[in-house]
């Protein structure tokens, strides 16, 4: 079995695997005493919906949530980019207000929503499909753990608005479980491969823009209705990136390709690098006779 998703906030408390049908007792709201403690500690991963959501509450662009509310990390030892939100100096979360809590909470993160439950997703080598699993973290300045509201997991969250979330993202964590599965039978992907897996995954507005230009148009046979979604809903451009990350990650056939784009393609790369070394050797060459010339001098 390969493939987890750890628990997305700090914690040094070592997390309950709940069993299916398991209740749970947790409420938090204004009035409990540690009332913002977890986001004064906050270790946030973000998934490619939580920034659609920041930059839409935000009326932001997704560089802009990316550039001033995120931090870079690697998700693998492939360096496999991901990002975390942004917090001060001393771990607390930007978006918080104090005594008031979050500033963005209708639009809040999908870490956010769970705590102090985690899913878990996990892909059996012989299995098509993953598996979800829930996990519980009991943090001892958590007192939402001692209110008498208990409710299943699936109850949780629904109240939390975060099946919705789950459901959006989907495809974006079976993309992540899949590079683990495959493990170093892959191997670390190339730059460019890792710069597309970024822009498609977290800089929506940067991939419509790319999937918008006359290039790509004339790569894929796709219908001018698809075009238009692409450009004027975010949801629906996230969904087509991770189809299109499928396909150029794991080859995939999910979009189709226009016919003689790859055979175009290829004698395009290979006309650019023809050129490229035609360059070196004519800069080798001029410098080889500047260096003559000083010599001789």
């Amino acid at each position: 079995m390969s493939g987890k998703f750890d628990i997305p906030f700090k914690s040094k408390v070592v997390p309950a695997i709940l069993e299916e049908g398991a209740r749970i007792k947790f409420r938090c709201h204004k009035e409990i005493s540690c009332f913002n403690a977890c986001c004064r500690n906050a270790d946030i991963t973000l998934t490619p919906y939580d920034v659609i959501r920041l930059k839409q509450r935000l009326g932001t662009s997704s560089a802009e949530v990316l550039r001033e509310h995120s931090v870079p990390f690697e998700m693998d030892n492939h360096g496999l980019p991901g990002i975390k939100m942004k917090t001060t100096d001393s771990g607390a979360c930007l978006l918080m207000q104090e005594g008031e809590g979050c500033t963005v909470y209708e639009d809040r993160p999908t870490a956010c929503r769970y705590y102090p439950v985690a899913m878990l997703a996990m892909k059996p080598s012989d299995e098509p499909t993953e598996r979800h699993a829930y996990s519980l973290v009991k943090e001892a300045h958590c007192k939402g753990h001692d209110e008498e509201v208990e409710q299943t997991v699936d109850e949780y969250r629904r109240a939390q608005g975060v099946a919705d979330y789950d459901e959006i993202n989907r495809d974006f964590y079976q993309l992540i479980l899949k590079k683990k599965s495959t493990g170093p039978a892959v191997g670390r992907p190339s730059d460019t491969s890792l710069q597309l897996f970024f822009m498609a995954c977290y800089d929506i507005d940067r991939f419509k823009k790319f999937a918008l230009s006359g290039a790509f148009r004339a790569a894929y046979n796709l219908d001018a209705s698809v075009f238009e979604q692409i450009e004027t809903d975010d949801v629906f451009a996230l969904q087509f990136s991770m189809a299109f990350l499928k396909q150029v990650l794991f080859g995939e056939k999910t979009i189709e390709e226009q016919e003689g784009a790859w055979e175009k393609r290829v004698t395009e790369r290979k006309e650019i690098w023809e050129l490229r070394r035609q360059a070196e050797i004519a800069r080798d060459e001029q410098r080889n006779e500047e260096l003559m010339r000083e010599v001789e001098s």
